[in-house]
């Protein structure tokens, strides 16, 4: 069982036990964080009717809070001699997914 979850203007797919990175999010280490659901699939049956999934939400607890590897941005105007180097490090919320609605349920048919 997979979902599709949004946050931070992305999305991500999610299975119960994944690793993800996402925006950083002001949770300190060890909290809870309850993900939009988007989509919701088992294999044979896929749920993306909004109505359906209203009050699901996947349930993830913050891991770290960390920066991403830094991304060099280069300007240059060829003949003009101006050249610009800049560096920028995003700031990250690595997630453990807990839970995704459904997937006890089918565990325990």
């Amino acid at each position: 069982m997979y979902a599709i979850v949004s946050t931070g203007g992305k999305q991500y797919k999610v299975a119960e036990g994944d690793v993800i990175d996402v925006e950083k999010l002001d949770i300190q280490p060890g909290g809870k964080v309850g993900l939009d659901v988007l989509m919701l699939a088992d294999g044979t049956k896929t749920i993306v009717d909004p109505q359906e999934l209203a009050g699901q939400k996947v349930v993830a607890s913050v891991v770290d809070q960390r920066k991403a590897d830094k991304v060099l941005v280069f300007k240059l105007h060829k003949r003009k001699r101006y050249h610009r180097t800049r560096g920028h490090r995003q700031q990250l919320t690595r997630l453990k997914i807990e839970s995704v609605p459904g997937s006890s349920e089918t565990a325990a048919e």
